[in-house]
């Protein structure tokens, strides 16, 4: 039996593990289970892993994305960027391979574990069909970990963008002084932030959402509602919408395509 799970802590709900059961349901797939892994402390993943050895792989959510990336042997170029792992491959590392890598003993353990970050894979793949001008600019709503993947797919596709936060950072701008330029400027508007998410419905970023127009693209990480009180402004205004459940989907699959995957990393 191949296991696959999440770590994090607290665990209280995973869209992953139904997901997981649900593909595995629908497309016959034996042999594979996924489950939950609460983990409080991060250090505790050796003792996780040697519990359970039959761990092919692991998504990673809060409150181990950063702290996990000490504990790899290989890290992703694009997660090394964001600075952020939400998917761990896990190989036996035996010793023609370790070899072969030039890695003899890796980490002090008999198994070699490599970080991606499929955020970013699921966000620009979910953004891309939506782009209308390359030369659009976004406004990225808030600098938490949830941005990390976003600034990232920014730049690889070459669309600038400024940050928007509450508090005083060098290089962005705070909410309270965003003026209609701004939003005539930057056509894309991203929200990061988890303003709106389920059950605080009523909530929104503090942006000037009568400046909006049928030109504008309003994306929200957030997909529980499926309308959030940010969409639903710039839909209001003819704006495209998009929320996050798409991307979730996707960061799923490639981390199934990742686990199953043959190719060596270097």
């Amino acid at each position: 039996m191949k296991k696959y799970g999440l770590i994090g802590f607290p665990l209280t709900h995973s869209f992953s593990k139904k997901y997981f059961a649900d593909k595995f349901e629908k497309e016959k797939i034996t042999g594979a289970e996924y489950d939950v892994y609460p983990l409080e402390h991060i250090k505790d993943l050796q003792d996780l892993l040697d519990v359970h050895p039959d761990i092919c792989g692991l998504n990673v959510t809060i409150p181990h994305k950063i702290s996990v990336l000490k504990y790899l042997d290989w890290i992703q170029p694009d997660a090394r960027h964001v600075g952020a792992v939400n998917c761990i491959r896990i190989t036996a590392e035996s010793p023609v391979m370790a070899a072969f890598l030039g890695e003899v003993g890796v980490n002090g353990h008999d198994f070699r574990l490599e970080g991606f970050n499929t955020d970013v894979y699921g966000f620009e793949h979910s953004l891309r069909p939506l782009l209308k001008d390359p030369n659009d600019e976004a406004l990225v709503l808030g600098d938490g970990g949830a941005a990390k993947a976003v600034k990232c797919v920014l730049e690889n596709l070459g669309i600038d963008y400024k940050v928007v936060t509450r508090q005083p950072h060098p290089g962005n701008i705070l909410f309270k002084d965003l003026k209609p330029h701004h939003i005539k400027n930057h056509r894309i508007i991203i929200n990061t932030t988890p303003l709106g998410t389920s059950p605080n419905v009523d909530e929104c970023p503090p942006i000037p959402y009568e400046d909006i127009t049928e030109h504008h693209l309003l994306y929200d990480l957030i997909y529980n509602p499926e309308k959030t009180l940010f969409l639903k402004k710039g839909e209001e205004k003819g704006a495209t919408i998009k929320n996050g459940y798409e991307m979730l989907i996707l960061q799923a699959e490639k981390s199934w395509e990742i686990w199953n995957s043959k190719e060596l990393t270097p």
